[in-house]
């Protein structure tokens, strides 16, 4: 409940700094971007995973991490696509071979880091979160959407 109303608030002050002219002016899909990752944010907190980052990037390798978060002792790194409406690509579909080769390479480089003796069991995720005006918030959770190596076809 209190993070319900926690992330409602966030949504508001979000929507009333745009209003006033007080936000960042960043274009209008990295906006959307950002508000999706926050949505997700707070569904994960619903749902018992404990978010260590958000937007995480290495310093040295190019992209980002949207989210990384513990479930137990699973370690998550998520990818959030948003969109504003459905059409006939579910965000998902945008988690292409390239994003996913980011990804593992920032993973590892995450779990390198970490101050564990043994690595961690890790699990890539991807959120579709549709923010449509004047509908609830639907996200849709692909646990395990991919692995640390592509299968290839045959």
């Amino acid at each position: 409940m209190r993070l319900t109303l926690l992330g409602g608030s966030i949504d508001m002050l979000a929507a009333l700094a745009r209003f006033r002219g007080r936000a960042a002016p960043l274009p209008a899909h990295l906006v959307i971007g950002l508000d999706g990752e926050d949505a997700v944010f707070f569904y994960l907190r619903r749902k018992g995973y404990t978010v260590v980052a958000r937007r995480w990037s290495s310093g040295i390798l190019p992209g980002d991490i949207d989210l990384i978060a513990w479930q137990q002792s699973m370690l998550c790194f998520f990818e959030v696509k948003t969109r504003t409406a459905r059409d006939m690509t579910p965000a998902e579909s945008a988690v292409d071979s390239h994003k996913r080769s980011t990804l593992r390479r920032l993973a590892r480089h995450y779990v390198r880091q970490l101050p564990q003796d043994s690595l961690p069991q890790v699990r890539f995720d991807v959120v579709s979160v549709y923010l449509v005006p004047g509908k609830e918030k639907v996200f849709e959770h692909f646990e395990s959407a991919f692995g640390w190596t592509e299968q290839r076809e045959r």
